[in-house]
């Protein structure tokens, strides 16, 4: 059979690369643990407090050491996204280099934005965001995005510390006249939806952010607010009984969670 010459390593990491390349809200993760991803599975995320700074006085010398505590958050690895495609020769599209990758290309768009949408579904989650505010000046958008640096900065997030601002279109035509361009003429930021720079953070437009209905919810964030596992967990070619065609499928699992939430500000607007 024809499909006894497809190769699933080769294709699965070419899907996971069109994944990296076109997602944009997943980008700013913490991805640390995408190795540990299986459908159904848990991801431990471990972490400590901070020890306490005090006085030191010679004469007195040192206390007892402070006891520290390890603290644990789990990831669930509980979304699951799949393709299904048929060919009727899959030799023949494999001899076609131009092909296959166009078929899985457009699987990887898609996923991709699923998975974006996801993250983007987070922002529910967030303890603090904005009220619902009708959004028609740059005046406006400009108020509402220092209030958001202003709150992430007050909780301690440092100005070099790796923010992004994700805005929806309309946001972005009132917010783009306050922006800087970017340092430099990178085309691998563009694609991945970077148009300028404000107040030093990176300003990212997305048609993928959550809405409740009302608002669009702006995520102004660290890239250690949000954690996310993914992997591509199986591509395998098959013959389906009723056709005489090849056929390909493939299974991307992945998982996320805000595991800093003093590091995720929403705002919560609409036109």
């Amino acid at each position: 059979m024809s499909f006894a010459n497809f190769k699933p390593t080769i294709w699965s990491h070419f899907i996971q690369t069109e994944l990296e390349k076109k997602c944009k809200l997943v980008d700013d993760c913490n991805r640390q643990f995408e190795g540990e991803a299986r459908l159904g599975s848990r991801v431990k995320i471990l972490g400590a407090a901070a020890p306490e700074i005090f006085d030191y006085d010679a004469s007195v010398g040192m206390s007892d050491p402070q006891s520290i505590e390890g603290t644990s958050v789990l990831l669930d690895i509980d979304q699951a996204k799949a393709f299904n495609f048929m060919v009727e020769d899959l030799d023949r599209l494999q001899a076609s280099p131009e092909l296959m990758p166009v078929v899985l290309e457009e699987a990887g768009r898609k996923m991709a934005a699923a998975r974006d949408s996801f993250v983007a579904s987070l922002a529910k989650e967030s303890t603090y965001c904005s009220n619902s505010t009708k959004v028609t000046t740059p005046e406006a958008a400009k108020t509402l995005v220092d209030k958001a640096l202003l709150t992430l900065r007050e909780n301690d997030v440092d100005v070099a510390d790796n923010v992004t601002i994700t805005v929806s279109p309309f946001f972005y035509q009132l917010f783009r006249d306050a922006l800087t361009e970017l340092k430099t003429n990178n085309d691998e930021l563009i694609a991945k939806g970077v148009v300028g720079m404000y107040d030093c953070a990176r300003v990212i437009l997305s048609n993928n952010l959550y809405n409740d209905g009302t608002d669009d919810y702006m995520m102004v964030r660290t890239n250690k607010a949000i954690a996310f596992a993914s992997a591509i967990d199986e591509t395998e070619a098959y013959r389906p009984e009723k056709y005489f065609s090849d056929a390909v499928k493939g299974l991307n699992v992945y998982g996320g969670k805000l595991v800093r939430p003093k590091e995720l500000y929403v705002i919560k607007a609409h036109k």
